[in-house]
């Protein structure tokens, strides 16, 4: 006599057999979860800034390397904040990494006060040396006592003047004239040195305030006149090369505490060649701006004697060396001189 199996007996069976499925299965959704991490720096996102260049890039191999378990999500134009917020913000915790100018952070830590010295480095490839080298990265852990952990520095270049006066060929030039600079004293020191108007602003009032006359100019790298469109609003580019700018990956102490130890290595990694990417990046960049900048209508001038404008600021190592370290700023000068050989 054959047996009927009823409907309730086959359901049994059924979630039987599903049951270590669904137990199998549940590590490998927790394993395709992703993780979103927030990097913040004050330009705009154009393909032409260094910072959006070495974020974006960072972005893209962060990802890769973990395999999609981390995403960078990219907040540029201030979104979290001026640069000096993105490092509280850092130090707290309420974001997680940012890609910010060295000038803000000498505010924090006298120390890094010594790469906004005028004239500090003779070239990039000088600069670059000194920054990756055992003394650039002893200054990065000086980081440590505001929470937050130094990745690398990228590159925002040279500044250079830009104004609608006149174009400056020697420091008498830019007496009277009004230029935006860092909330600094380097910078402040620097153009007041020179015999200018310094006026601190934040960046985020900066356009606004050359459009409507508030300042006559700003100084600033080539790259950030373009993807910021100062070239709208500014009529003289002056190529002092005064001070070169390193940008600084960081990261949060309270989120990189959360990482294994292989992902601080990639973390690490990622920030290390996306800064090399953008330095990179920027040696054709550059060169193209300035004809760009030029056909929309700046008038560019070189300076091919910079000694009256180094002399004129000379006195700034001295006057800061109390506030910089003079063990900090021995290193440096010792550390450039070997890499100029």
């Amino acid at each position: 006599m054959r047996k009927t199996i009823s409907c309730r007996t086959l359901l049994a069976f059924a979630c039987a057999l599903l049951v270590p499925i669904s137990i199998f299965c549940k590590p490998l959704a927790v394993m395709a979860q992703t993780t979103e991490l927030k990097l913040g720096f004050v330009t705009a996102a154009s393909e032409t800034d260094p910072y959006y260049i070495s974020s974006k890039k960072f972005a893209e191999l962060v990802e890769g390397y973990t395999q999609g378990k981390y995403k960078v999500n990219l907040f540029p134009s201030g979104q979290l904040g001026n640069e000096s917020e993105m490092i509280k913000n850092l130090t707290m915790g309420t974001m997680d990494l940012g890609l910010i100018t060295n000038a803000p952070v000498g505010s924090f830590v006298n120390a890094f006060m010594v790469f906004d010295l005028p004239f500090i480095f003779p070239s990039a490839e000088v600069a670059h040396k000194v920054l990756d080298g055992e003394t650039g990265q002893m200054l990065l852990s000086r980081l440590d006592k505001l929470q937050i952990v130094g990745l690398a520095y990228s590159e925002g270049g040279f500044r250079h003047m830009i104004n609608n006066v006149k174009p400056i060929n020697v420091p008498e030039d830019t007496k009277g004239i009004k230029f935006r600079v860092m909330t600094t004293p380097i910078y402040i020191g620097l153009f007041q040195s020179l015999g200018s108007n310094a006026v601190p602003m934040p960046w985020g009032e900066v356009f606004t305030a050359v459009q409507q006359k508030v300042i006559d100019g700003l100084e600033i790298p080539i790259p950030v006149i373009y993807a910021n469109k100062y070239h709208e609003v500014a009529k003289y580019l002056s190529l002092t090369g005064h001070t070169y700018s390193p940008l600084i990956f960081m990261c949060a102490e309270q989120r990189w505490k959360k990482f294994s130890a292989e992902e601080k290595e990639i973390i690490k990694k990622a920030a290390r060649e996306a800064s090399a990417f953008n330095r990179n990046a920027l040696k054709g960049i550059n060169d193209d701006i300035l004809k760009k900048l030029a056909a929309a209508g700046m008038v560019v001038n070189e300076i091919p004697n910079k000694k009256p404008f180094q002399d004129a600021v000379q006195p700034m190592h001295t006057k800061f060396e109390g506030e910089i370290g003079k063990d900090v700023l021995e290193a440096v000068i010792k550390a450039r001189d070997a890499a100029s050989k």
